[in-house]
């Protein structure tokens, strides 16, 4: 006997999310585009009046490359343990998410304070958003809109992170919100790295 056709789902044809993906996922992802073709816009910016610029200051001269170093240590493993977080969140774990998106959310806050410490460092060095002491007056204005806009996204985070703690511990949240908070912190990590590669090593 011959069985009835399934019905095939056309997932592309209106009323369905393609992929599965629900439509805080797909909002999120478009965020996270739009977000990065903005950073993309500001990167782009300082790489073209770096090249313009008469004389750009070594980095070296400027900043403690160890300690930029551990500030990015820090915020990767702070994308570690989110991944963690997202797993356990999905295996129905919620204890176990709930620690891990504690040490995130530490681990974001001694990342914005290590670089409040960075700002008053340079700041009382003399640098400011019209001049500086080391060469281009662009350098210092690049600098605080590069790490200041990019402090925002993790200050942003840390507020997420925080609310995404509260719910897990009070049996609010799913297993989608913890994901979402996740798309959003390895985000802002991905876009420090790309930060600390071309500001402040090359």
């Amino acid at each position: 006997m011959t069985q009835p056709a399934t019905p095939s789902l056309d997932r592309w044809a209106g009323g369905v999310c393609p992929y599965d993906a629900g439509w805080r996922k797909v909002m999120m992802w478009w965020f996270i585009v739009t977000d990065g073709l903005l950073f993309a816009g500001f990167i782009a910016s300082y790489g073209y009046a770096r090249v313009l610029a008469f004389h750009w200051p070594d980095q070296s001269d400027v900043f403690s490359l160890k300690y930029i170093a551990l500030m990015t240590f820090v915020l990767i493993t702070s994308s570690a343990t989110m991944a963690s977080a997202v797993r356990a969140a999905a295996d129905g774990r919620r204890a176990e998410a709930l620690r891990y998106v504690v040490l995130t959310t530490v681990g974001g806050a001694v990342f914005l304070g290590m670089q409040a410490y960075e700002w008053s460092h340079l700041i009382g060095e003399g640098a400011k958003l019209s001049s500086n002491p080391w060469g281009d007056a662009s350098f210092g204005a690049y600098f605080f809109l590069l790490t200041g806009f990019h402090g925002t996204h993790v200050l942003t985070g840390v507020i997420v992170l925080t609310s995404t703690a509260i719910r897990l511990a009070t049996n609010r949240s799913t297993k989608d919100g913890v994901e979402m908070a996740g798309l959003y912190w390895h985000f802002v990590d991905l876009v420090w790295v790309f930060i600390f590669t071309l500001f402040y090593l090359l």
